[in-house]
């Protein structure tokens, strides 16, 4: 099994994304994707996808703070199906409230130059993989 995972946080303008390593459960910001009105250049991301060749993407669900959703949510949703559907690729959506926040804070402190989208894209993918294995299937 190949252990990259590509992840992307959804804008309308930018998309940022981000690879990551499942071994090191560790992600690194790649740059952001141009987006109009939350389309990407399909192009660009289909090269994205040939280079790092991911065993599977995740993108970022911007939820409300009480958790509900929002209509940025219901965008991402279709972004990530329109991923699957078009790279044949599993597609995960990972709560990502206040990434942004938190990655203009890190790039603040860092004092780095850094696409804040990226960054997000980030801490995304860090929180994917630090999130509870799935619990094996009741037996029968």
């Amino acid at each position: 099994m190949r252990d990259i995972v590509l992840g992307f946080d959804f804008g309308l303008k930018r998309i940022g994304v981000a690879v990551g390593n499942g071994v090191t459960a560790t992600a690194s910001a790649l740059a952001p994707l141009r987006a109009q009105d939350g389309t990407p250049d399909w192009e660009a991301v289909r090269r994205l996808l040939e280079e790092w060749k991911p065993a599977r993407l995740v993108v970022g669900l911007p939820l409300n703070m009480d958790g509900t959703p929002s209509e940025m949510s219901a965008r991402a949703e279709r972004f990530a199906r329109r991923l699957e559907g078009r790279f044949n690729l599993r597609c995960e959506l990972m709560d990502e409230r206040l990434s942004s926040f938190e990655a203009r804070g890190l790039i603040a402190d860092s004092g780095r130059e850094a696409s804040t989208d990226s960054v997000a894209a980030c801490l995304v993918l860090e929180s994917w993989f630090a999130r509870p294995a799935e619990s094996p299937p009741p037996a029968a």
